[in-house]
């Protein structure tokens, strides 16, 4: 396994490896790799000759009072676990590669960045639009791999390499949880043990979600009612938001006829917690 640190070192890889005829997946990460990363890892090992994985704590997506500089951050670890997972590459810029003096160029998904994060997080997809075409153009991938636990995320990605014509695949795995069903998350790391025992509620709201679902209910907001009564088990917290979009266009919906995903964000003090669920319709 290499560690590679600058952009034109990543590029000239890259081409290497395409002019080999070998394909490329990438992983990108933040770091403080959980198993969720990591079954993304496996994923890419089984479909590619070639597995990059990204770690790099992107400041264009943290808003001026988030957690950009608590955020975790634990590289030997991280490297342990990418040579277990046969990860072939490691693309470990500093911030000064990816965003050097004088730079001004940012990406912008307009409609599917919209609302859910979006609202509360309003630089957020910029960033990780931005950063995704720069990871994309170092690396080269032919497919990179994403879980759905940031479904919003996935889709801005899939829309701008889709507007943009990148010749890239976009793979959506699903979320990896813990036995209790939360979803793994870097961030899960700054719950308390009692935050942590009450964190368990969003996935039992979005189960709920689906209940109502089996049983006949079509109405979104009724559904969405379902979600934030189930979360009050979960006090004290605070809801961001929770609702019922399209799954493809994350557009509001008046009646759940087609695939429709529910997604909540809820903040246990300081800790900022997303989920989902996808309803067939």
């Amino acid at each position: 396994m290499i560690i590679v640190k600058s952009v034109s070192d990543m590029q000239k890889r890259a081409e290497d490896w395409r002019k080999e005829g070998k394909t490329v997946a990438l992983v990108p990460t933040m770091g403080f790799l959980h198993e969720g990363h990591l079954s993304l890892m496996r994923e890419g090992r089984s479909r590619a000759d070639i597995l990059v994985t990204s770690i790099f704590v992107n400041p264009t997506q943290f808003g001026p009072n988030e957690d950009l500089d608590q955020y975790p951050r634990d590289f030997e670890g991280d490297e342990a676990k990418c040579r277990t997972e046969g990860v072939d590459a490691i693309y470990y810029p500093p911030i000064e590669e990816m965003y050097p003096e004088g730079y001004q160029t940012y990406v912008i998904v307009e409609e599917v960045s919209q609302g859910l994060c979006g609202a509360g997080r309003p630089v957020h997809f910029r960033g990780v639009a931005t950063v995704c075409a720069k990871l994309f153009n170092a690396v080269r991938p032919h497919m990179a791999i994403f879980g759905e636990k940031d479904y919003q995320q996935l889709l801005v990605v899939r829309r701008m390499v889709a507007d943009l014509d990148m010749d890239i695949e976009i793979l959506g795995m699903p979320t990896v949880r813990e036995d209790d069903g939360l979803a793994m998350s870097s961030r899960n790391k700054y719950l308390s043990a009692e935050e942590r025992s009450r964190a368990k509620v969003l996935y039992a709201s979005l189960i709920a979600a689906r209940k109502a679902l089996e049983y006949g209910e079509r109405d979104p907001r009724r559904v969405e009612a379902v979600v934030t009564e189930k979360l009050k088990d979960a006090e004290p917290c605070e809801v961001e938001y929770a609702e019922v979009r399209d799954a493809e266009t994350l557009a509001k919906i008046d009646k759940i006829e087609r695939p429709a995903v529910v997604a909540i964000a809820v903040k246990f003090g300081q800790t900022r917690l997303i989920d989902n669920i996808t309803l067939k319709g």
